[in-house]
């Protein structure tokens, strides 16, 4: 009966779910906006993946909350795990640290929905603080060097020779101003004289395009 359903949502029980339904997804937003906006976006200004970091996030978040119960919580949270291991964007390649915000953004959703009752409201707001906190740490205190690479048309066919190695990485210094230390020969062209290469050096950021690669799907 309606009346009967009216009362049922409106029970102990139903404020109950709908509170904490309110709590989780407040925490869940919270968490997400800091490592999205405060963290990825301030640093890579990227606008395109924010849209996706907090659309993924929201709906994991909801499709796991209405659809979870004492009994599928493990089963439905492993299932979304291997639909979206083999989720993948068709026409764009998503760089490799875009991904990783990407399986961020889905794993706070899935701790914030899917957290069990009995583990306590300090507890939830922990893992989600010590997620929130390794992220930034990661990304602002990680002094690993970068090594890059530029692709180089290189007309001194002759420095190629392996006993020429120094005066090719000099004159590949002098002339792009980077402190190359190793190159990599890709394609040599005796007829017009030219060798194209990789050029390989060291910095504290990493030089290659955050933006994806156009043209990365399987083309079918």
């Amino acid at each position: 009966m309606p009346t009967e359903q009216a009362i049922t949502i409106f029970s102990a029980q139903g404020l109950e779910s709908l509170s904490g339904f309110i709590i989780r997804f407040i925490i869940n937003l919270c968490s997400i906006a800091a490592i999205v906006r405060f963290i990825y976006y301030r640093t890579y200004k990227n606008k395109d993946f924010v849209f996706t970091f907090y659309l993924f996030n929201l709906v994991n978040f909801i499709i796991c909350f209405l659809l979870s119960s004492d009994k599928i919580n493990m089963g439905f949270a492993f299932g979304l795990f291997a639909i979206f291991s083999i989720l993948r964007y068709r026409a764009t390649t998503v760089p490799i640290r875009e991904m990783a915000y990407l399986f961020i953004s889905i794993t706070i959703g899935l701790i914030n929905a899917l957290a069990s009752i009995h583990l306590g409201l300090l507890e939830l707001l922990l893992a989600n603080v010590v997620i929130i906190i390794t992220t930034w740490a990661l990304e602002h205190f990680s002094n690993l060097p970068h090594e890059n690479y530029k692709q180089i048309t290189y007309e001194k066919i002759e420095l190629i020779r392996p006993a020429q190695l120094p005066e090719l990485l000099a004159d590949l210094k002098e002339k792009t101003g980077l402190p190359i230390h190793r190159v990599e020969i890709l394609k040599v062209d005796f007829v017009r004289d030219t060798v194209f290469l990789n050029a390989f050096y060291h910095s504290k950021e990493n030089d290659t395009p955050s933006r994806g690669l156009v043209g990365g799907g399987d083309g079918d």
